[in-house]
């Protein structure tokens, strides 16, 4: 199973990812190999996917380097980037709240494409994708309503370092999601991933 990452890059061997599958640094006008994590989020995603699928195979599609910020130009040719290269799941743990690019969105994104996001935000927004949002349960439950999957946010835990501390939000309730959503994968096919995704849902609620 290939699952892209599209973040800050993966940092390869750090204890909760191991050794990842390979990847590609994407600008508007490049691909380069660079896809070392500076910043720690993308690693962290990655350590709460490999958490719940560790035999998945990873892939750092790198979109931040300096700052937790990329323009659409970007995000659209890293996601043309992941559905080249055949990825079973992407996790893209950002959105935006510009109604103008939900049009390239859709362009880029056709039917049968497995992609976890943001709920309330595109393109977490758009109909066949598995929007996510952050809730107080467990990193290994989740519930869904109202068309909306809520996942823990926060992603591994670190000795010594309390919760409060940890990196946390979002993000890791998209990268949880997106762990879920592979572990279902593994007995479905994509179109089953969603109705798959409620059943399990419904079940682990409390």
């Amino acid at each position: 199973m290939k699952i892209a990452i599209v973040d800050s890059g993966i940092h390869p061997g750090h204890p909760h990812v191991g050794e990842i599958a390979g990847g590609t640094s994407v600008t508007a006008s490049e691909l380069t190999g660079d896809f070392i994590d500076r910043l720690g989020h993308g690693t962290a995603v990655a350590g709460a996917i490999r958490e719940k699928v560790p035999e998945a195979d990873l892939y750092a599609v790198k979109i931040f380097d300096r700052r937790l910020s990329a323009n659409i130009d970007t995000i659209v040719c890293a996601l043309a980037w992941c559905i080249e290269h055949e990825m079973d799941l992407i996790n893209l743990s950002l959105g935006t709240t510009n109604a103008e690019h939900r049009a390239r969105f859709e362009r880029v994104l056709a039917p049968g494409v497995l992609l976890v996001s943001v709920a309330k935000l595109l393109p977490g927004s758009l109909p066949g994708a598995i929007a996510a949002a952050p809730d107080d349960c467990s990193r290994d439950t989740f519930r869904y309503r109202d068309g909306v999957f809520y996942a823990s946010p926060y992603p591994r835990e670190i000795p010594g370092v309390p919760p409060e501390r940890n990196l946390h939000g979002a993000s890791f309730a998209v990268a949880n999601m997106t762990g879920f959503a592979a572990q279902a994968l593994r007995s479905v096919s994509p179109a089953q991933v969603r109705d798959e995704l409620i059943r399990r849902a419904r079940v682990q609620s409390p």
